[in-house]
C-alpha cells in the first residue's frame, strides 16, 4: 500500500534562511547582530527582545545564526520550568564549547513562559547563567515589563520588534503564492492579511489552509465556509433593527466573548443613536446587563447570563423609537489598546525606578515619587548628564529613550 504523502507546513518550508529573507524588522535585526559581534567587550552578555506572536522574533535569531555561521542551542523556557534543569540545560551549554568548535548562541525562548510562582526560582537561574555566560544568550518574551521578570530585565539589553503592517504580511504571502503557484485575487489576499493582525505565522498557516486545489479560496467563499458571524453582522441585527426576537439571536454564533461583545456595543452605540432620548434607554439597557454580568462574576449564578444576553441585544434593539437609516461605519473599542498602552508606559517606568531604587537605598514607590522625576528631568536638559546618569544606573538604550522623550 503506497504511503500518502506528507504535506510540509509552509511555515517550516518558508522559514528564513539568511536576514534578507524576513520582513519588517532590519533594525532590531541589524542591533542583534551588532550584539553578538560585540558581545565579548559588552557589559550586558543577554538580550531580551520582545514582540507579538508571529512578528520574527525567533525566525530571525535562527536567519542571523545561519548567517554568521554559528551554532544555535534553542531551549523553550517553559519546558525546563524549574531551577535544577535550566541550570543542566542552559547553564552546561553556556559554559561548553560547541561540538564542532563554531562559536555558539544560546536561544531561551518564551521566557516569560514561566509562572513566577509553581516555577519559582526559574527566572533568577537564568539571571545567574547570564551573569557567567561564556556565549551570546537571547531571550524572547510578549511583554518584558512583567513584574517576574525584573530580575532578568537588568542583566539584558532590551529590544522591542515592532508589529508587522499588513502590506508587509501580504509581500510575503504573495512570494508564497507564486513559488506555490497559487493563484489568487490581490484583494483576497490583502483581507487575509488585514485578519492576521500582525502575526505572520499565523497568516501563513491560514493560506494554506484555505488554498484548494492550486486556488485561494474566494472572499465570498471563505463566508460561507465559516459559519461564524463577525461582531459587525451582530452590531447590524442589534442596531439596525427594532424586532426583539431577531435581535436576541445576533450574538449566538459570533466568535467573542461576553466581555468583548459589551465593549463593542458600549464603543459604537453613540455613534448609532444620535437622539438623546434612544441613547439613553439603550445605556439603561446596557448598564442593567452589567449589573447580571456583575452578579455572575460574583456569586457565579450562571442562569443569569440569559438576561445579560437579552438585554445586550434586544433590549438595546428596542431602545430606539425607529431605525437609523444612515450609514455607520462600526469600529472595535480603543479602551483595551489605551489601558494596554497605560499599562506597557506604568511598568516601563516602574522598571527604570527599580533600578533607581537600587542605586539610591529607596523603595521603587518612594523612588517613582520623589527622585524618578528629579533624573528624569536632568536628564532630559543635559546631555552629559544623561550619559553619566544612564551609566551610573545601569540603564540600556531603550531605557535611556524613554526617559529622554
Amino acid at each position: 500500500m503506497q504511503k500518502k504523502e506528507q504535506i510540509m507546513p509552509w511555515i517550516r518550508k518558508y522559514q528564513a534562511k539568511t536576514t534578507s529573507d524576513l520582513i519588517g524588522q532590519s533594525s532590531a535585526v541589524s542591533n542583534i547582530k551588532s550584539f553578538i559581534k560585540n558581545f565579548k567587550t559588552s557589559r550586558k552578555k543577554a538580550m531580551l527582545i520582545y514582540g507579538g506572536s508571529g512578528s520574527g522574533k525567533t525566525s530571525s535569531i535562527y536567519a542571523i545564526a545561519n548567517e554568521m555561521n554559528l551554532e544555535i542551542m534553542e531551549v523553550n523556557a517553559s519546558d525546563f520550568r524549574n531551577k535544577d534543569l535550566i541550570d543542566k540545560t542552559i547553564g552546561e551549554a553556556s559554559k561548553q564549547q560547541s561540538l564542532f568548535m563554531k562559536e555558539k548562541l544560546i536561544l531561551v525562548d518564551e521566557v516569560d513562559g514561566l509562572s513566577g510562582t509553581k516555577d519559582r526560582g526559574g527566572i533568577q537561574a537564568i539571571a545567574k547563567i547570564i551573569q557567567e555566560t561564556s556565549f551570546p544568550i537571547i531571550c524572547t518574551a510578549t511583554n518584558p515589563y512583567e513584574q517576574k521578570l525584573s530580575s532578568l530585565r537588568s542583566k539584558c539589553e532590551l529590544l522591542g520588534f515592532k508589529e508587522l503592517s499588513y502590506l508587509d504580511v501580504f509581500e510575503m504571502l504573495k512570494i508564497i503564492c507564486e513559488k506555490e503557484n497559487v493563484k489568487f485575487d490581490e484583494h483576497d489576499l490583502k483581507s487575509l492579511s488585514r485578519r492576521a493582525a500582525g502575526d505572520l505565522r499565523a497568516a501563513i498557516n491560514d493560506l494554506q489552509s484555505l488554498v484548494i486545489d492550486g486556488e485561494l479560496l474566494k472572499a465570498k467563499d471563505l463566508s460561507e465556509r465559516d459559519k461564524s458571524e463577525t461582531i459587525i453582522d451582530a452590531l447590524v441585527r442589534v442596531f439596525k433593527i427594532k424586532d426583539a426576537k431577531i435581535a436576541s439571536q445576533a450574538l449566538q454564533n459570533v466568535d467573542e466573548d461576553i466581555d468583548q461583545c459589551f465593549l463593542w456595543i458600549d464603543s459604537n452605540l453613540p455613534k448609532e443613536y444620535t437622539k438623546p432620548e434612544d441613547l439613553a434607554r439603550a445605556y439603561d439597557s446596557l448598564s442593567k446587563a452589567d449589573v447580571y454580568r456583575g452578579r455572575i462574576r460574583r456569586w457565579q449564578h450562571w442562569r443569569f447570563l440569559v438576561y445579560v444576553n437579552v438585554l445586550l441585544t434586544a433590549g438595546v434593539a428596542t431602545a430606539k423609537d425607529e431605525k437609523y437609516k444612515e450609514f455607520v461605519k462600526y469600529a472595535p473599542t480603543q479602551r483595551l489598546l489605551k489601558i494596554w498602552r497605560a499599562n506597557m508606559k506604568y511598568q516601563k517606568r516602574k522598571a527604570i525606578a527599580a533600578k533607581i531604587a537600587e542605586k539610591t537605598h529607596t523603595s521603587v514607590k518612594d523612588t517613582i515619587k520623589s527622585t524618578f522625576p528629579y533624573v528624569q528631568v536632568m536628564m532630559q536638559k543635559d546631555k552629559t548628564m544623561k550619559k553619566d546618569l544612564a551609566e551610573f544606573f545601569d540603564l540600556d538604550k531603550e531605557e535611556v529613550a524613554w526617559m529622554v522623550k
